[in-house]
């Protein structure tokens, strides 16, 4: 039975022809800029894709008599990142356009829109099954198209760089993101990325993915479950769509300053000299942390954490406002010194392009997450003993390597 809900898109074929069109003058500027005659240049185009899928929370009718469908949506769309050609004569490719800003919504195009809960795998998957089918006939053949007046052909490449950690576990059938397994790009456990913080190296995808899911369906040692789930790090579903495994920016500020604002919390209360304080200690302190934020920030509490809040939270007038508040001078030392590491961290991942725009900073990455993490291991204990959130993990131990292999975060 076709699921209830609406989808309208485009046929991926159509939609890129359309998208090329659209960057018909770039392409030809790009070419008279690189000094290629286009006249020779009718072949050997590539063009890098970065593919994006998100869900758009709530976008109910607030008083319609519509379809009954679901009150959320999600949107697949693309990204034309870089277009290179490999000009006849000459040793290696030349780029001829490259987007200056890949992460704004103006350069990306919707391929797909759905009403559709991103947590409904089985209408999802439903939906963006052609999607898949219509990338992977791409993949193998060039598409003939007149730009500048000639006929030229071009070669697709695909890359799943923009979904969030959600998306990427749905899509590579890995376990949600309260699993053991806390990474979706090593196969670390969380009890070993607490003790490691910073040495890990990517390793999952989506070829493995696949095979472990074989696994996982046949058990060909005939294990135990936990053996099983040991052996396959966590995937048990079948992954549908290939990503490539990355992190988002946006949630690495979120995640890590909802951390952050635990961690004021916890020194507010000095729960490094006690174990197991009261709920109503808690409460307390978090209502300290608020009304201090409140009055010398104008920070009004959030019920979650957001962007705007994040990014607020995580300023050294924010840590002077919270160390107001923290009884010993010793603990206000560590405090500072943790949140000064994370801002000289920090520019690393929001930046486009780190290795341009902060250099000083990425060349120090693995320096000051090491440091980072000697603090985490020592000083603040008692919060990660055993157990480390997913986009701490990922912030210290993964940034270096993402920005090595695709330029940015």
């Amino acid at each position: 039975v076709p699921a209830d809900t609406i989808a309208r898109r485009f046929r991926y074929d159509v939609a890129l022809v359309s998208a090329l069109k659209d960057m018909e003058e770039d392409i030809m500027e790009g070419l008279r800029e690189r000094g290629l005659d286009d006249s020779t240049c009718t072949s050997g185009f590539k063009v890098m894709i970065k593919e994006s899928c998100d869900g758009m929370g709530d976008v109910s009718e607030k008083h319609g008599g519509g379809p009954a469908v679901p009150e959320k949506a999600v949107r697949f769309s693309f990204t034309v990142m870089s277009i290179s050609v490999h000009a006849e004569g000459k040793e290696e490719a030349v780029t001829i356009f490259q987007e200056r800003k890949p992460n704004s919504e103006l350069s990306c195009r919707p391929l797909c829109l759905m009403f559709v809960d991103e947590s409904d795998h089985e209408t999802l998957t439903a939906i963006l099954g052609p999607v898949v089918a219509e990338r992977r006939a791409m993949k193998e053949s060039r598409l003939i198209l007149s730009v500048g007046g000639l006929e030229r052909s071009f070669r697709f490449q695909f890359r799943g760089s923009g979904y969030d950690e959600k998306m990427v576990r749905e899509m590579e059938g890995l376990e949600a993101s309260g699993s053991t397994y806390v990474c979706t790009l090593c196969d670390s456990t969380r009890a070993e990325a607490s003790q490691n913080m910073v040495l890990h190296s990517i390793t999952r995808n989506h070829e493995e993915n696949l095979e472990r899911y074989e696994m996982w369906r046949t058990n060909p040692y005939s294990e135990s479950i936990a053996e099983l789930r040991d052996r396959v790090k966590g995937v048990s579903a079948k992954p549908f769509m290939e990503t490539q495994a990355t992190m988002d920016a946006l949630h690495c500020d979120i995640g890590n300053a909802t951390e952050f604002y635990k961690i004021f919390q916890d020194e507010i209360g000095e729960v490094y000299l006690r174990s197991n304080p009261s709920r109503e200690e808690r409460r307390r302190w978090r209502s300290a942390l608020d009304k201090q934020l409140r009055q010398k920030m104008k920070l009004k509490p959030v019920m979650r954490m957001n962007g705007n809040y994040a990014r607020r939270l995580m300023t050294r007038e924010a840590v002077d406002v919270v160390c107001d508040l923290v009884p010993s001078e010793e603990r206000r030392q560590a405090l500072r010194e943790l949140v000064e590491l994370y801002l000289q961290m920090k520019p690393v991942w929001r930046a486009t392009c780190p290795a341009q725009e902060c250099p000083d900073q990425l060349c120090r990455y693995s320096f000051n997450s090491q440091r980072f993490a000697d603090l985490l291991s020592t000083t603040f204990k008692y919060r990660y003993d055993g157990k480390i959130t997913n986009y701490l993990h990922k912030t210290l131990a993964h940034v270096p390597e993402i920005v090595e292999r695709d330029g940015s975060i």
